[in-house]
């Protein structure tokens, strides 16, 4: 065969291949046959070097768009972009190794930003009573102690706090002082009856005197209640 005829054959082959393109092998757009090395044009990504179709790593040929404080990732055929570390304004990798410049909060330490402690450092970071410095990762904030509230600049005793010490008499009715008064008289009497009982004068006195205390109390807080129940009434 001719060499004429042979260049006309293969050209008729690699057209037909280049027709079917899906005989082709993987990243080859076209092709003069299923081989790696028979590429004759590659997928988007892929850049036609010897007949082979090579990935093109838009990071190191700076072809990616990455936007601001991102980093380039190259993958087969593409590229992704990820975010910088929080100790990061720009970045040339990730982790806060790999920084261009620390972000507020942050300082440069052995190659690395670290975060600043701000509570450690500043005397006054949170000003005032009752207040304390908690620091996080590139900031701090001032919290109040337990039992007050922010008060726009100030941290104030909350109600709740005072509400919860109160004293175990505090909340008690008037009923219920009128049954203790009762119970503390009853007791102050059987008292004073055992006394008087043994035959003892002085204490037979005292006696004497508390129960007829006790019963001009009683019928002067009943005649009191039958009068207002009958004020009411009309």
């Amino acid at each position: 065969m001719s060499p004429s005829r042979m260049f006309v054959l293969s050209t008729v082959l690699a057209l037909f291949h280049l027709a079917l393109g899906q005989n082709c092998s993987e990243h080859c757009k076209a092709c003069g046959g299923p081989e790696k090395d028979q590429c004759l044009q590659c997928h988007t990504g892929f850049i036609l070097h010897d007949n082979l179709c090579v990935d093109i790593d838009e990071c190191g040929t700076d072809l990616d768009r990455c936007p601001n404080n991102t980093y380039c990732v190259n993958t087969h055929g593409s590229y992704e972009c990820k975010g910088c570390d929080e100790a990061c304004v720009g970045c040339m990798g990730g982790g806060a190794a790999r920084c261009k410049k620390c972000a507020p909060g942050f300082r440069s330490s052995g190659m690395r930003c670290l975060d600043i402690d701000e509570c450690a450092e500043e005397v006054l970071a949170c000003p005032g009573v009752n207040v304390f410095c908690v620091n996080t990762e590139g900031s701090f904030h001032c919290q109040c102690a337990g039992g007050y509230t922010r008060t726009g600049n100030t941290c104030e005793r909350s109600q709740t706090a005072d509400s919860a010490e109160k004293g175990f008499f505090d909340d008690i009715q008037e009923d219920e002082i009128e049954v203790l008064q009762q119970m503390f008289f009853g007791v102050v009497l059987c008292a004073l009856a055992t006394l008087a009982a043994k035959g003892d004068l002085v204490f037979t006195s005292i006696f004497m005197g508390a129960l007829a205390a006790m019963a001009g109390f009683w019928l002067s807080d009943k005649s009191d209640r039958l009068i207002d129940s009958i004020l009411r009434g009309r």
